[in-house]
């Protein structure tokens, strides 16, 4: 599988000039927590991990930015609810 690599709002896996997989946040301005709004993995990499391995990424970003995480989307609330040590960053507001 390919790097992930990051972008504005985003993390992503690219291959052959296009997105394979993508998850994406925003700040909440009135709270400062990132919302995840949105993941997509391609049938390319469906059932590899991709998914899994880009809601990581933005957990380890906001654990060194010291921010909290609301998982909006339903795929990365699954994955809130699946990874309890994910608790640390998780928002409960």
């Amino acid at each position: 599988m390919a790097s992930i690599e990051q972008g504005e709002g985003r993390f992503y896996i690219a291959g052959d000039g296009k997105d394979l997989a993508e998850i994406t946040y925003r700040t909440d301005e009135a709270t400062g927590n990132w919302v995840i709004d949105h993941t997509f993995v391609s049938e390319d990499l469906r059932g590899q991990g991709a998914g899994e391995k880009l809601v990581r990424a933005v957990v380890d970003k906001a654990r060194a930015e010291q921010v909290k995480i609301v998982p909006q989307c339903p795929y990365a609330a699954h994955q809130f609810k699946k990874h309890e040590e994910y608790g640390d960053v998780l928002s409960r507001s």
